[in-house]
């Protein structure tokens, strides 16, 4: 798969490092020179972040499902700001664009802005989900890449790929190495929200599920060799 333009997925667990809640800025950095890698490359790079580190779901039961999902918004926006900062001192130049209007803290999202930045070797952070509650970092980040034409998205996360069961429980769990979108929706896997997985799947866009905390491993799903798990758009 030739990849000239890729929407990275970053989990905000993943850059908590083991922490676990808030920032690695070892994890953080390591991002920033792997980019810059990437970039130097000729690729395009656009990025889209979790929340987790800060905010996953309502704290309580009687909490109104869409202040959460808000908050929920504003944890991805803290995550972009604090990474794009490091991008930069890594020589990179950066935006974050949001969905909604965030005053002069950000750049309100224009896909043909967006296309443009990157196209001039920019990275572009798209933050604050879909803009809407109800919707996944999941959904933004396919909705995104579809917008901009991504070849591909690449998905950062805490594990190092797909399993059979829970590695971290069973110790038979066995990693799979291609799997497709269809699979995702049919079994139910929850490795994407469903949702996501037929957006995906209805538009062709391909995801490569590695585990960023291994060396290189932004740089490698790009050039090789990739160890995570390819998902097909099939």
């Amino acid at each position: 798969m030739e990849l000239k333009k890729v929407v990275l997925k970053l989990s905000g667990e993943a850059l908590a490092g083991d922490k676990k809640t808030g920032f690695s800025e070892e994890v953080v950095k390591d991002v920033a020179a792997q980019v810059k890698k990437v970039l130097d490359q000729g690729i395009q790079v656009g990025v889209v972040i979790g929340g987790g580190n800060f905010w996953r779901g309502r704290t309580s039961e009687g909490m109104d499902r869409v202040k959460a999902d808000q908050i929920g918004m504003l944890a991805t926006i803290m995550n972009c700001i604090y990474t794009a900062d490091f991008f930069r001192q890594a020589g990179i130049t950066c935006h974050v664009m949001t969905p909604f209007v965030m005053g002069n803290v950000t750049e309100q999202f224009v896909r043909d802005k967006a296309v443009e930045y990157m196209e001039q070797g920019h990275v572009v952070f798209f933050a604050g989900g879909t803009g809407h509650p109800y919707f996944s970092t999941d959904m933004a980040v396919v909705l995104r890449a579809v917008e901009i034409g991504a070849d591909a998205i690449l998905a950062g996360k805490a594990i190092d790929g797909v399993y059979t069961a829970d590695p971290k429980v069973d110790p038979t769990a066995v990693k799979i190495d291609r799997m497709s979108m269809q699979e995702i929706v049919d079994k139910k896997l929850g490795v994407i929200d469903l949702a996501s997985a037929v957006l995906a799947m209805e538009n062709h866009m391909p995801m490569l599920l590695f585990g960023l905390n291994g060396e290189d491993s932004i740089v490698r799903a790009i050039s090789g060799p990739f160890t995570g798990t390819e998902i097909t758009a099939e």
